[in-house]
């Protein structure tokens, strides 16, 4: 590393403390979801790979969750969050109350995202309004740095007639 005498400037190789601040976002908490339940899919000694169910209430819209279902990589890397889970997803979002706004939606919107492996994947849920028909469409896919996966799944949440959506 070398310092100038004149200024307080040090110049020198930045990709440790790069590597660090990147290393601590991604370790920042995803999106909140509460476990529903698992199943065992391969048993290994060091920890099983599963199915979890997840749910997710939407944030902008009271009385309507979804529940995932995804595949979780066991194992030591799979306990140390090193492991990368498949892109295989399921979703299911249903009324389970009044539906109330927070205020309007946006036409499309991402609602949840969660990693799938240390580093490059993520798991998305997207909001989509269908306005013609009342009826709010929610989209599962996942994501990677590089390319993403083809594999999604969908379901939709009719809201009553008299209920418009309030969109933006």
């Amino acid at each position: 590393m070398q310092c100038g005498r004149s200024r307080r400037v040090c110049r020198g190789p930045l990709w440790p403390l790069t590597g660090l601040l990147a290393a601590l976002a991604l370790l920042a908490p995803a999106a909140h979801a509460e476990e529903i339940g698992s199943v065992s899919t391969n048993f290994r000694m060091t920890g099983s790979d599963k199915v979890v169910i997840e749910a997710y209430d939407d944030p902008q819209v009271e009385g309507v969750t979804c529940y995932v279902s995804r595949a979780r990589t066991g194992g030591i890397k799979g306990s140390l969050g090193m492991a990368e889970d498949p892109p295989e997803s399921s979703i299911a979002c249903r009324q389970v109350g009044p539906i109330t706004f927070k205020g309007p939606l946006r036409q499309q919107d991402n609602v949840f995202s969660e990693r799938m492996s240390i580093l490059f994947k993520t798991l998305h849920v997207v909001r989509t309004v269908d306005r013609k028909r009342n009826t709010l469409v929610y989209l599962t896919y996942s994501d990677r740095i590089v390319s993403g996966s083809p594999q999604n799944s969908v379901t939709a949440v009719p809201v009553a007639a008299a209920t418009p959506i309030p969109v933006k």
